[in-house]
C-alpha cells in the first residue's frame, strides 16, 4: 500500500516540486520515497512506499523494467504474485527481489498490459509509462479499492496533466487552479459523498473502478487521451451471472463459498509484516476472522472499538466471537472526547468533502489496529454482494404495499404523518413501548416513521431506490438554485440486467455506494495511519461467484446474507450471531446540540454563509435551528454541509 503522483507536459518541473507533491502523502508511504523523470518527454513520477512485501531496497519505486522500456508507480498489492512469478520464471524471467510490483512489471513486459491485468488478483491503482511508445496508462482495480485522481490544470504553456493517489498531492503543483464544482457539491448533499468520476474540483476526475485510460504524446509533444475503457466490468459480469446462474444445491454453494474464502483469505494473509483483522462482531467481519483463524497456525490479532455509552456499544458481541474463535483480541472503549477529537482532522484525511459519519469510528479503529499490525483484513463488501442492507429485503415489500394505495391517498397520508414532528412521534410511542415486542422497539422511531412517509411518494422501483440512497431528495433549494438537481443517472444496462428489484439495488450499490463511499472511507482512514487494509470479499472470484447465486441463497425469510451466515455456521454457533444488524452508531445528533454546537455555529454562521456564497443562508440556518431545537434530527442533512464548510475552510 503506497501513494504516487505524476505530471505530464511540464518540461521544467523541478525535483523539489515533485518531492513536495509526494511528501503530502507520507502517511501512505512512510518507509521510502522515489522520483523518476524523462525530461525528453516531460514525464515525471514520484512514489511513497509502505513496505509490505519485500522490505528490501529491491522494492523501491518508481520501478523500471529490466529492459528499461516500462516505468511503474503502483499503490496496492498483487496477491497472486508468487504464482505469476513461477509462470514467468518458466518463461525465462529473472528477478532481483521478491516484490509484487517487480513481478507485475515483468508480467507487463512478457504478456502485455491487458493480459497482465486479467491474470492478476489484487487491489491496486497505478501509473505505467511506456518509454518506447510514449504512452501513459492509468489503471484502477476491479472494484475500486484503491483511488486514482487525474485531470488537466493550468493554461497555455503552464497547462499540465496531473495524476495521483490523493488530491492534496496534485494541489502542490504550481499550475493547480482547483475551485469548487457546484454540481459536485449538489451530489455531496444528496449522497453524503461525491460520486465518481466527479470530484469537488472542476476538471479533475476520479478514475472509475476497472477502467484503463491512456494518454499518448504526439509528434508535436502534446499529450492526448487515446483510450478510456473498462478492462474488467462489473456490469458484464453481473449480466453473465444472471444468465448463467449457479446450478448446484445450496449445500454445494456453501461449500464453494467456503473454499473460495479460504483461498482468498490465505492469499491476503501473506505479508512480510504483522497482519490482523477488524472484528465488529457482525456476519461479514466474523466470517473473515473465522476463516482467517482456521487457516492460521497462531491466534489472529483481532481489533474492535466500543463506546462508553452502553446504548451505542456493541463491543461485547465482538469479544464473544473472538473468544469462540480463539483470536488474540484487542478492544478499545472510546469516549465522546476520543470520537470528537477526530472531527477537526477529517477534511485533511479525506481530501475532498466526505460526509459518511462512520468515518469517525473507522479512523479510530484503524489507528488502534496500527499500534499492533501493519496490515488488517476487513469484511467490507458483504452487504452489496449478498444482500445485507435493510433496503435489499424490505424495499420490495414496501413498494408492493404502496402500490395498492391510490397515489392521492398516499400523498395525503404522507403529508399527515410528516405534519407531526419526529420528536412528537418519539414521545407518543415511548408511552406504549412496553406493549411492543422487542423487534419493534427501535432507536428514534419518529425519524424512521418520517422516512417511510417520504418513501410513500415513490413512483416506481428506480424512484424508490433513489430516495432510499439520498439524504437530500432535492439539494437545489439549499444551494440557492446555483447547482443542478443532482439527479444521478445510474447505469441503465446494469439495472435492467438484473432479474429482481433486490438484485438491481445490490448491483447499483456495488458500483456506486461501495467504491465511492465505503472503500473511500476505509482507504483514507487506514492510510491516514499507514495501515494497509485488505478486503477479501472483494476478490473478483468471490464477486463473480456471488453474481451467479440465485437471490434466495442471499435473501431468505426477510433476512440478508443467508449463504454467508451458513458458511459462518461452520465456525461460530448460530446463537452467538442471532441479533439485529446495527453497525457502529454514534450520538452525532446529540453532539451537534451540545459539545459540537459552537463548532457548527461557526461553520454555519449567517455572515460566513453569505460571504462564501455556496448555500442559501435561510435554508441552512432553518435546518440547523430546527435540529438544535430538538424538533427534528437533521444530522445527516447537516453533516454534508458541515463537512463541506470544514473542508473549504
Amino acid at each position: 500500500m503506497c501513494g504516487f503522483v505524476g505530471v505530464l507536459g511540464d518540461a521544467v518541473l523541478e525535483k523539489g516540486t515533485l518531492r513536495a507533491m509526494s511528501s503530502t502523502m507520507v502517511h501512505r508511504g512512510p518507509d521510502d520515497e522515489g522520483v523518476w523523470f524523462d525530461r525528453s518527454a516531460a514525464v515525471a513520477l514520484a512514489h511513497r512506499r509502505l513496505s509490505i512485501v519485500d522490505l528490501s531496497p529491491e522494492g523501491h519505486q518508481p520501478m523500471v523494467s529490466p529492459s528499461g522500456r516500462y516505468v511503474i508507480a503502483l499503490n496496492g498489492e498483487i496477491y497472486n504474485h508468487r504464482s505469476l512469478r513461477s509462470d514467468l520464471e518458466r518463461l525465462g524471467g529473472q528477478f532481483r527481489g521478491h516484490s509484487d510490483t517487480e513481478v507485475f512489471l515483468s508480467a507487463v513486459e512478457t504478456w502485455g498490459l491487458k493480459s497482465a491485468l486479467t491474470r492478476s488478483t489484487g487491489m491496486f491503482a497505478f501509473a505505467l509509462y511506456d518509454r518506447k511508445e510514449r504512452l501513459l496508462s492509468l489503471v484502477r482495480d476491479r472494484m475500486g479499492e484503491k483511488p486514482l485522481y487525474y485531470g488537466w490544470q493550468g493554461e497555455g504553456k503552464r497547462r499540465v496533466f496531473l495524476f495521483g493517489s490523493e488530491l492534496k498531492a496534485l494541489r502542490k503543483h504550481p499550475s493547480w487552479r482547483g475551485g469548487v464544482d457546484r454540481d459536485a457539491l449538489a451530489q455531496l448533499l444528496r449522497y453524503n459523498y461525491i460520486p465518481a468520476p466527479q470530484t469537488i474540483h472542476p476538471g479533475v476526475k476520479k478514475l472509475l473502478p476497472g477502467v484503463l485510460v491512456q494518454y499518448r504524446q504526439g509528434g508535436s509533444g502534446e499529450w492526448s487521451e487515446t483510450f478510456n475503457q473498462p478492462w474488467w466490468s462489473f456490469q458484464t459480469v453481473a449480466k453473465a451471472g444472471s444468465e448463467r446462474q449457479f446450478a448446484g444445491s445450496e449445500a454445494d454453494a456453501v461449500e464453494e463459498l467456503d473454499r473460495l474464502l479460504k483461498q482468498v483469505v490465505q492469499e491476503q494473509s501473506v505479508a512480510d509484516v504483522a497482519v490482523g483483522a477488524f472484528l465488529s462482531g457482525g456476519i461479514d467481519s466474523s466470517s473473515i476472522v473465522a476463516i482467517m483463524q482456521s487457516v492460521s497456525e497462531r491466534p489472529v490479532e483481532s481489533f474492535t472499538i466500543g463506546y462508553d455509552d452502553v446504548s451505542y456499544d456493541e463491543s461485547s458481541d465482538a469479544k464473544r466471537i473472538a473468544a469462540q474463535l480463539g483470536t488474540n483480541h484487542h478492544e478499545w472503549i472510546i469516549t465522546a472526547r476520543d470520537a470528537m477529537g477526530v472531527i477537526p482532522e477529517l477534511p485533511t484525511l479525506y481530501d475532498e468533502p466526505f460526509a459518511d459519519a462512520s468515518q469517525i469510528p473507522t479512523t479510530l479503529v484503524s489507528r488502534f489496529a496500527r499500534s499492533h499490525v501493519t496490515v488488517s483484513l476487513s469484511g467490507d463488501g458483504g452487504d452489496e454482494l449478498f444482500g445485507g442492507y435493510n433496503r435489499h429485503y424490505w424495499a420490495p415489500r414496501l413498494l408492493r404495499k404502496f402500490g395498492n394505495i391510490p397515489a392521492g391517498l398516499r400523498a395525503a397520508v404522507s403529508g399527515g404523518v410528516k405534519s407531526i414532528s419526529p420528536s412528537a412521534w418519539d414521545s407518543a410511542l415511548s408511552a406504549v413501548e412496553f406493549l411492543l415486542p422487542n423487534r419493534l422497539v427501535v432507536r428514534q422511531p419518529g425519524e424512521k416513521i418520517h422516512k417511510i412517509a417520504r418513501l410513500m411518494g415513490a413512483a416506481d422501483e428506480y424512484d424508490l431506490y433513489s430516495k432510499l440512497v439520498s439524504a437530500w431528495d432535492d439539494p437545489l433549494p439549499i444551494l440557492g438554485n446555483l447547482g443542478n438537481r443532482a439527479a444521478r443517472q445510474y447505469p441503465g444496462a446494469l439495472w435492467e440486467s438484473q432479474n429482481t428489484f433486490s438484485e438491481k439495488m445490490m448491483a447499483l450499490d456495488a458500483v456506486t455506494y461501495l467504491p465511492d463511499d465505503i472503500l473511500m472511507k476505509v482507504d483514507r482512514a487506514a492510510m491516514s495511519t499507514s495501515l494497509e487494509s485488505r478486503i477479501p470479499l472483494l476478490d473478483h472470484r468471490i464477486v463473480e461467484f456471488s453474481l451467479r447465486l440465485p437471490l434466495e441463497m442471499k435473501i431468505h425469510n426477510s433476512s440478508g446474507k443467508s449463504i454467508l451466515r451458513k458458511v459462518l455456521d461452520r465456525y461460530v454457533p448460530r446463537p452467538l450471531m442471532e441479533r439485529p444488524k446495527s453497525g457502529f452508531g454514534l450520538p452525532l445528533h446529540e453532539w451537534l446540540r451540545a459539545p459540537l454546537r459552537e463548532w457548527g455555529e461557526e461553520l454555519l454562521s449567517e455572515k460566513r454563509l453569505r460571504e462564501e456564497g455556496f448555500f442559501d443562508v435561510s435554508a441552512v440556518r432553518s435546518t440547523w435551528e430546527e435540529h438544535l431545537s430538538g424538533r427534528r434530527n437533521n444530522q445527516y442533512l447537516l453533516w454534508s454541509v458541515l463537512m463541506f464548510q470544514a473542508w473549504n475552510q
